[in-house]
């Protein structure tokens, strides 16, 4: 397992340890996540997911991105719960109230602050400032932000995760919390109503692929707006029979990758921070998921629902930070036999994509050296990776950045 958040990380290995299947322990990162990591991974995210099933052979994609609300607004519809729900109930093996107890025992009890959140919270400070709720958990009383290693609790935040373990994706989308969160909208004027919320679907489809020197890779529907950069990148980087274009030189030919996409994009300049993360996972049967959520910016609207512990996402139109979800980028790959390769994500923004590229090149040309190459921009733009050779991975955190990878034995 890899991501960005350590203690996250060790929630999920404690779940593959208890015999949970990858899609368990994603879904376990990820609300542990909204309660550790809530700069990019909040309950009022989206995200996209990528999910290799070695028993039907199989490689589906999990959409369920933030959204505009239909009345406009500041305040994205948000769809990581029912991402998350949908993962698990397909593909998890242990009971759903299992995947939630850990974050919501964080959030009731308290939880040290990470090195990873703590950079993060500094970058953000004018943000947290912005909302009563955040300023009341993350900052000091001089306004300042907590350091690392100080504990902290979100009370709210554990009633609303109790009300998904015991209620299921039902207990956020409808009733009290989704009550509460269509309330807050209204009044403040900028986001989901409460038959937007209970109407929330996320799609399922099988996932786009393409060759990757030796191996295959699975990506999102080539259609989708998150596919649209690494299509553009695919396009520059691998021939139509898979063979790597430059493949004697592909970390230069990645990089001028990058900047010509960009460039056909428009896109001149984005913010440091787009508020994004990702995590991988791998269990012993060889199933493997690759995850990538965004808040669309640090804490996305800076606004937290009353009573609900909920910062709900930025909406993706009412900025550059709604350009996040083009640079999610979870992948999966197998090699020629069908066997996984690589489960990994690039998050937070265009040296994120460009270094799952490198990650997949690397692999697939079986080069030396490690699979992981820090994006230059850890912890905003970040890469984790689980790298497969048999019946042995090796998970890998951005190098340069405060993250963790857990090494997963795939014997039983």
């Amino acid at each position: 397992m890899a991501g960005d958040e350590p203690s996250a990380v060790h929630v999920g290995a404690r779940i593959l340890h208890e015999g949970g299947s990858a899609a368990d322990a994603a879904a376990a990162m990820f609300f542990t996540l909204a309660v550790t990591y809530p700069v990019a991974a909040g309950l009022g995210a989206g995200g996209l997911c990528v999910v290799h099933n070695p028993a039907s052979n199989t490689n589906e994609a999990i959409e369920f991105l933030p959204r505009d609300a239909a009345g406009g607004g500041p305040f994205a519809v948000p769809g990581a719960v029912r991402g998350m729900a949908t993962l698990q109930g397909a593909y998890g093996r242990l009971p759903w109230q299992r995947v939630i107890v850990s974050a919501e025992g964080n959030a009731a009890t308290g939880f040290p602050i990470s090195r990873a959140l703590a950079v993060r919270l500094n970058s953000a400070l004018g943000t947290v400032r912005l909302d009563p709720a955040l300023s009341a958990e993350f900052l000091d009383a001089s306004h300042n932000p907590k350091r690392a290693g100080e504990v902290v609790s979100n009370a709210d935040l554990a009633m609303t995760l109790a009300a998904i373990r015991t209620q299921g994706a039902g207990g956020f989308y409808r009733g009290d919390v989704a009550q509460k969160i269509a309330d807050y909208s209204v009044a403040q004027r900028g986001g989901p109503s409460l038959a937007e919320l209970d109407g929330y679907s996320d799609a399922r489809e099988a996932a786009s692929s393409f060759k990757a020197a030796s191996l295959t890779a699975y990506g999102a529907p080539a259609h989708t707006g998150t596919m649209a950069f690494a299509n553009a990148m695919i396009a520059k980087l691998v021939g139509p029979d898979g063979q790597a274009l430059a493949a004697g030189n592909f970390v230069a030919a990645i990089a001028q990758a990058t900047k010509q996409s960009l460039d056909e994009f428009k896109i001149a300049s984005l913010p440091q921070d787009m508020g994004a993360t990702g995590f991988a996972a791998v269990d012993s049967n060889g199933e493997a998921v690759a995850c990538g959520v965004t808040m669309n910016g640090p804490f996305g609207s800076a606004h937290t629902v009353p009573g609900t512990g909920v910062t709900l996402a930025a909406a993706p139109s009412k900025g550059p930070t709604g350009l996040s979800s083009a640079f999610l980028s979870p992948m999966i790959a197998v090699d020629a036999d069908g066997a996984l390769a690589l489960a990994g994500v690039g998050a937070g923004g265009p040296n994120g994509t460009a270094s799952i590229f490198y990650s997949l090149l690397r692999k697939g040309l079986q080069t030396n050296g490690p699979v992981a190459r820090s994006t230059g921009m850890a912890p905003y733009n970040t890469i984790n990776v689980v790298a497969c050779t048999g019946d042995v991975c090796v998970p890998a955190s951005d190098p340069s950045g405060p993250g963790l990878g857990l090494t997963v034995s795939l014997s039983n």
